[in-house]
């Protein structure tokens, strides 16, 4: 039971993180990651639990990974666009 503590500790402190680093887009796509990483462990927790295929895990891990290389791609436009990350330094209405 300890260790499920464990994870929903995780989640919600990487969702804290996220409510309250939203400034920065690097701080946002690294604690929606951290959100990710509790989550997969979450999962590997039921999965070992019951004895289940680890099939689904790894599609989860492909979503993650593609989740994570688009908002790397994002920051990177983004900064080569506006020179920063921060989110009031440009209008999306212009």
């Amino acid at each position: 039971m300890l260790i499920n503590d464990f994870m929903y500790i995780m989640y919600f402190v990487g969702v804290m993180i996220f409510c309250l680093k939203c400034k920065h887009l690097l701080l946002m796509l690294l604690s929606l990651e951290f959100i990710v990483l509790s989550l997969y462990f979450g999962i590997y927790l039921v999965v070992c639990m019951y004895s289940y295929e680890y099939n689904f895990m790894m599609i989860f891990l492909t979503m993650s990974v593609c989740e994570g290389a688009l908002g790397l791609s994002i920051l990177v436009s983004m900064i080569r666009s506006f020179g920063n990350d921060y989110f009031q330094s440009f209008n999306i209405l212009w």
